[in-house]
């Protein structure tokens, strides 16, 4: 009789998880195409904008100006979603009323206008917001049947990842992994991981070209090369925690020092049009996809990822919208290209390295990152990136580029 009675309630149980599953499993890919729909939309809008300002460079010198327009557009309409990402992660820990809309439209235009008139923002930020703004309306609208906003918020998050960057793995993992430092939220991974590749798939779908880098040669693993890779990703590590230093401290010598919260885009956007007249480029400006690419065909200047790391910190600490993340990418393919005067590793796999292992300094997600390696660089970069993205996470410091980030295991060893 009590192995009758087992079996009853583990068919039950069994039913009532696969109805769970099939519900969340199409909810997931409702918001995977929505999300995929507005990546397309917005990638395409500012490869748009990057190219109309470059064949019109007189552009940059209303950067201030849009910076000044943008923050009054924030303060007047926008002060519920200022936050961006913080708010999302804010409201995933903490639940208290759904996200408005109007999120997936102020940082849609917020970050094609950056890139339109040059400032150094990334497009993850958009992404992201995008795909947690969309999906947190149904929420709102299905209430009665989905109570778990949380989930609903990861799954957004993970979509608008996957399908900006074309990695959909490490874009699902990434929407839970960077809720928590020390931790996963694994009832997540099977509705994120539908939604990310559902918002991957749209994107392609719909004709996005995702950035093709390099599945390289890699060499047989050696101990020089294991100790290069744990050396690189110490300083990648040191890197991401300078960069994550760099932008809060903007932001608070803004707080402290000036009052209007329309002052500090105008402030940076001055600073953004010096720098470019006088380097005569826009090396250091908008996505820098270019240069990313040149890392892993020649050598680029040893000082690229510090020129980055300064002009993303003005751009993002003064306020204008976008993201860090292109810019971690950056900065990771640039120093890494540079270690390979000082470490014995190529450079086309030290930048590779850099790429994924600043990101999960700065972001604290190693998980996502390791995965992201594989998606990018093909399984032979495993070990060696593997080694390099650890060491990053360990040295990068206990603050990230989202300090809504709780701590649930600190890091040590």
């Amino acid at each position: 009789m009590r192995c009758k009675n087992y079996m009853v309630k583990y068919k039950t149980f069994e039913v009532q998880m696969l109805k769970k599953m099939m519900v969340w499993c199409l909810l997931a890919i409702v918001i995977g195409i929505l999300s995929g729909m507005a990546s397309t939309l917005f990638l395409h809008s500012v490869d748009w904008a990057i190219d109309i300002r470059r064949s019109h460079e007189w552009m940059i010198l209303f950067l201030p100006v849009v910076g000044f327009l943008v923050a009054w557009f924030y303060k007047v309409y926008g002060r519920e979603v200022e936050n961006g990402n913080n708010l999302i992660i804010d409201e995933i820990h903490t639940p208290t009323k759904t996200i408005p809309f109007r999120m997936v439209p102020m940082i849609f235009v917020g970050a094609v206008i950056s890139h339109l008139f040059g400032a150094s923002v990334g497009r993850e930020g958009a992404a992201v917001q995008m795909g947690a703004g969309i999906s947190d309306q149904f929420s709102k609208f299905l209430g009665r049947f989905y109570t778990n906003r949380k989930l609903i918020l990861m799954m957004g998050m993970s979509a608008g990842f996957a399908s900006v960057f074309g990695a959909p793995i490490s874009g699902a993992i990434f929407g839970f992994e960077v809720l928590f430092i020390g931790t996963l939220v694994y009832d997540a991974l099977l509705p994120c991981l539908v939604a990310a590749i559902a918002g991957f798939y749209t994107t392609v779908l719909l004709g996005v070209v995702h950035v093709p880098y390099f599945h390289m040669e890699f060499p047989q693993i050696s101990i020089v090369g294991i100790f290069s890779a744990i050396a690189a990703g110490v300083i990648f590590g040191l890197t991401a925690k300078l960069f994550v230093w760099s932008i809060h401290k903007v932001k608070d010598l803004y707080k402290k020092k000036i009052s209007n919260n329309l002052i500090p885009p105008v402030i940076g956007g001055v600073i953004m049009v010096i720098c470019f007249y006088a380097f005569q480029s826009d090396r250091y400006h908008n996505l820098g996809e270019e240069i990313i690419r040149a890392s892993f065909t020649q050598h680029v200047y040893p000082w690229d990822f510090l020129g980055k790391i300064f002009m993303t910190a003005t751009a993002v600490g003064s306020g204008f919208k976008g993201g860090e993340v292109m810019s971690l990418f950056y900065i990771g393919a640039t120093l890494g290209n540079t270690l390979s005067y000082i470490l014995p590793i190529d450079y086309p796999i030290l930048a590779a390295l850099g790429f994924v292992s600043v990101f999960a300094g700065a972001a604290n997600t190693p998980i996502a990152s390791v995965i992201l390696a594989f998606e990018l660089f093909g399984p032979g970069i495993s070990v060696y990136a593997a080694l390099a993205i650890v060491a990053s996470y360990l040295f990068s410091g206990d603050h990230g580029i989202y300090h809504s980030q709780k701590t649930h295991i600190a890091k040590d060893i």
